[in-house]
């Protein structure tokens, strides 16, 4: 169930919003929920990532290259 909300947006912003939403031929309102979409998924993943690197570290994988290794 979809439920309203209201946002206030600088005139700027609202601009550049408009023209995406043109330019891509979907309405404001799925650009606007595919872009919270995409920002929950990445406040997710850091504070996943944010819990679990204090045990990476503790195992001695400190950049992707230690994982990509260690998964082989």
């Amino acid at each position: 169930m979809n439920r309203p909300i209201t946002v206030r947006l600088p005139n700027d912003l609202q601009e550049i919003l408009q023209s995406i939403s043109k330019k891509e031929h979907v309405p404001v309102s799925d650009v606007v929920r595919e872009s919270i979409r995409r920002y929950i998924s990445i406040y997710q993943f850091r504070q996943l990532r944010r819990k679990t690197l204090p045990f990476a570290e503790a195992q001695g994988l400190l950049v992707d290259e230690d994982v990509s290794r260690e998964m082989k």
